[in-house]
């Protein structure tokens, strides 16, 4: 990646360091952009590198700032977009320091920006960002009906379609809402739905919510219904048992049959021991009766 693949401006600022440097810079800079919004921990990582190679480059304090900023390290972004705008003159990072006010838990201090000449600076974009900003501040601090007073403009009420033209119909259809007025807030959310070409908000998911719509996952596997049922079944569990006492039962009866077996085997011995007496005291008579 060279510096052809980022902003013009920047090839600019780059210009003023050594070519290998600014080379290695701007790629830097192009993985942040390119992963700041669906990896910003990973961007956060390559604009510390830029900024360790080229601290005295605006852009690279700006693209710090934003990488600090989408993984809410708040403080740390709002001195890289301080750095920036002294460095530039520039006042369009003025909507998101002002919201680095507000991640810092001070809405009052957004607030106070609001109301800074630096907003009558802004383009129309900005102008509406700085709103946006404002009447988040004010809820924060509670002040709902304030928000919803806040977000009323010209820009919301236009028919035209402009970059920031869904978020701030959303912002205002989320104030409605939080002040109960849920019938505005619908319409307002189906208006944001509208204009939300690029998907940036959850505007039909809102929709969908306040209408009781529940959607399901047709991709998201069934689980299986029986799937715990082996496990709940632990009867089979105790057939061993009762099988080893049945096995027990033939080992009683075995040592029962051998005892009746060693009866009658007792029995021949003491018949043949009763003949031999019988046998010895007829020959003694018969040699008795000789004798005589």
């Amino acid at each position: 990646m060279t510096g052809d693949e980022i902003d013009k401006s920047v090839r600019q600022e780059l210009m003023s360091l050594p070519k290998t440097l600014a080379d290695d810079v701007a790629k830097n800079l192009v993985m942040v952009a390119k992963l700041l919004d669906d990896e910003p921990e990973r961007a956060y990582e390559y604009s510390r590198v830029a900024l360790r190679l080229a601290s005295r480059v605006a852009a690279v304090r700006e693209a710090a700032g934003f990488a600090s900023y989408g993984v809410a390290k708040y403080s740390e972004a709002l001195a890289e977009f301080r750095a920036a705008r002294r460095m530039t003159g520039s006042v369009d990072l003025w909507p998101v320091m002002a919201d680095c006010e507000r991640g810092m838990g001070r809405p009052e201090r957004a607030l106070a920006m609001a109301g800074e000449p630096e907003v009558q600076k802004l383009d129309r974009a900005g102008q509406v960002e700085m709103r946006l900003v404002a009447a988040g501040a004010r809820r924060d601090m509670g002040q709902t009906d304030a928000a919803v007073v806040t977000l009323q403009s010209p820009e919301l009420a236009s028919q035209s379609v402009q970059p920031w033209t869904a978020r701030l119909r959303y912002a205002y259809a989320d104030a409605l809402l939080a002040v109960g007025r849920e019938g505005e807030a619908r319409e307002w959310f189906a208006k944001a739905l509208e204009a939300d070409q690029g998907g940036t908000t959850d505007a039909s998911d809102r929709l969908a919510e306040l209408d009781g719509v529940e959607f399901v996952d047709a991709l998201a596997p069934e689980e299986p219904e029986d799937e715990l049922e082996p496990e709940a079944e632990l009867e089979p569990e105790d057939e061993p048992e009762a099988e080893a006492e049945v096995e027990d039962e033939p080992e009683l009866v075995e040592d029962e049959s051998d005892v009746e077996d060693d009866e009658p085997a007792g029995e021949p011995e003491a018949s043949a021991e009763s003949d031999d007496i019988e046998s010895d005291d007829l020959k003694k008579e018969a040699d008795e009766g000789d004798g005589r």
